[in-house]
């Protein structure tokens, strides 16, 4: 319980300070200041301050006894890894050497405490090792190579999100290591860890105009995927399946408006959201079983068609919808109304919320689109926190194979976008 409190006090401390930062950096008095002070307050500075201060943690808490001290410091440390870039975008002094140090700091940050965790027997030395190996050769060859080639070296979507995870799996351990009884997630986190960095060197080399169809492509295959898993009674790993293919579908219209794609783009992601948003969850209702099963499946198979019919054919082409603004709820929500209830309901319950979803989803009631409005709406780096923390709760369901959990977690997730969704409906 010390550890537990410790580590709340040293994020709230962190979190305010970063909060306050923020709003500060906007004001032309700190910017001013900052332009004076450029050997404490450059990007770069803030760089060199938080590394040697997670040193400093990493020293305090595997060879001192002052471990409350060292997850503090480690903390602030860590938070500071935000400040930087709120410093770079708000006075301008962003820079080549600044987009290869910044994620250089953050593996000095968190890969010297994982090491230490993992020998210590709190989480996998083998899976450290993996994370440290893909994370040098991002940082010493990769982007070496993206330098030659004049390609931007700074940190996509997917380092950003493994970074966040890599610090909130560092304090982690040190609440395991003082509480052992806690449930061990640590290896799961840390998959999910290693996958990320992974991802974040590879789609460094990929070109632009290609992410909308390699993320319309990945989720494709999470339908099929999923397909395979229902079919053998793997109903959770299905439904988390398609969650991850419904976070390829959130980006790709996103890569497709900002880098362009090819002509085949659309055309496959339709038919990726059918078998992912249709197909899927309609094959997890029948293998539920019971008298309807395969009338429902059916029955919403044809909504989400329909649904999917007329966005491309008519809605698309409407000018009296705002855009960014879907006429119906969007299939991917429709089908996490099933999918979570798959998990928590009997047959004749999930039958009731698969009509209750197909009823809204070829409704004319208006819902705005996630990414384009709803996201744009949070601060990135709530953002980025949000999505650490979705992981680390899968990590923890997965590891307790708590399947009414994660059907819960799905429902509410459904109902806050739909009542945001309803927000900033114009």
């Amino acid at each position: 319980m010390e550890r537990f409190l410790v580590i709340l006090v040293s994020a709230a401390v962190g979190i305010a300070f970063f909060a306050w930062f923020s709003q500060a950096v906007k004001k032309q008095y700190m910017r001013d200041y900052i332009m004076s002070h450029q050997w404490l307050l450059h990007p770069n500075a803030i760089c060199y301050w938080r590394t040697a201060m997670a040193i400093f943690g990493f020293s305090l808490y595997f060879f001192s006894s002052h471990q409350s001290i060292a997850i503090f410091i480690f903390t602030f440390a860590a938070i500071l890894d935000g400040a930087d870039g709120v410093v770079a975008r708000g006075c301008n002094l962003g820079s080549h050497w600044g987009e290869w140090l910044d994620p250089m700091c953050d593996k000095l940050t968190y890969l010297p405490p994982l090491m230490g965790f993992a020998y210590g027997g709190i989480i996998s030395v083998k899976l450290v090792w993996i994370l440290v190996v893909i994370e040098l050769l991002g940082q010493f060859f990769a982007r070496r190579i993206l330098s030659w080639l004049n390609v931007s070296v700074a940190a996509n979507n997917f380092g950003k999100i493994k970074a966040i995870i890599c610090f909130g799996l560092v304090i982690l351990c040190a609440l395991m290591d003082k509480n052992p009884h806690i449930i061990n997630i640590g290896d799961g986190v840390l998959m999910a860890c290693i996958i990320l960095s992974a991802a974040s060197v590879v789609f460094k080399f990929i070109p632009n105009r290609l992410y909308a169809d390699i993320l319309s492509s990945l989720n494709f295959c999470c339908g099929v995927a999923s397909l395979v898993l229902t079919h053998n009674h793997h109903f959770a790993w299905a439904i988390c399946i398609i969650i991850a293919g419904q976070l390829f579908d959130l980006f790709d219209g996103r890569m497709a408006l900002k880098h362009g794609g090819t002509k085949y783009g659309p055309y496959l992601d339709d038919i990726a959201d059918f078998v992912s948003f249709g197909l899927a969850p309609a094959y997890v209702i029948v293998q539920k079983e019971g008298s309807l099963a395969w009338v429902v499946g059916a029955l919403f198979i044809v909504g989400v068609a329909f649904r999917l019919y007329r966005f491309v054919a008519r809605d698309k082409k409407r000018t009296d919808l705002p855009e960014g603004i879907f006429n119906g709820l969007p299939s991917p929500a429709g089908a996490l109304i099933v999918l979570g209830a798959s998990l928590i309901a009997p047959p004749v319950v999930l039958w009731g919320l698969t009509g209750f979803s197909m009823g809204l989803m070829v409704s004319h009631i208006r819902f705005a689109h996630f990414g384009r409005v709803i996201l744009k709406q949070i601060p990135k780096p709530l953002f980025f926190t949000i999505c650490s923390s979705i992981i680390i709760s899968l990590a923890f369901i997965f590891k307790t194979k708590n399947a009414p959990m994660f059907g819960y977690l799905i429902l509410s997730s459904v109902i806050i976008y739909m009542i945001v969704g309803r927000k900033w409906v114009k």
